[in-house]
């Protein structure tokens, strides 16, 4: 008797495992609806970093403080160390830098001619 409950359970273990279903898989996984998008979109340009940041000591004995970027088309020029900037761009690398209102910065973060509105023009050197 004591065969009986071990074969009737082996049977239904055997017919279950003949049952060859699939679970439901559930994940919480969706498609992305702007994948297409996405994947069609141009590349995006990251801003360049910073290159030199010096402060530079001018012929008349003022200081401004500048913020050179790589690729050597922006430069970010500050009269006071915490005051605001201006960014001046130039149109390829090696020509010079300029912003709206007068600005222009010739040279490089060694040496340059800056020329800021109201102040005239100034040659600085790091």
């Amino acid at each position: 008797m004591k065969k009986a409950p071990i074969f009737a359970a082996a049977a239904v273990l055997f017919s279950l495992a003949a049952c060859e279903q699939k679970p439901e898989e559930v994940t919480s996984v969706s498609k992305d609806p702007q994948a297409e998008a996405l994947k069609n979109a141009p590349k995006v340009e990251l801003p360049p970093s910073i290159a030199a940041s010096v402060s530079m000591r001018c012929k008349d004995n003022s200081i401004v403080f500048a913020d050179f970027y790589q690729g050597d088309k922006q430069v970010l020029i500050k009269e006071t160390k915490d005051g605001p900037g201006t960014m001046l761009k130039a149109p390829a690398a090696g020509e010079p830098f300029v912003a709206e209102g007068g600005f222009k910065v010739t040279g490089t973060s060694k040496n340059a001619t800056i020329e800021i509105p109201g102040k005239g023009s100034r040659v600085c050197h790091a």
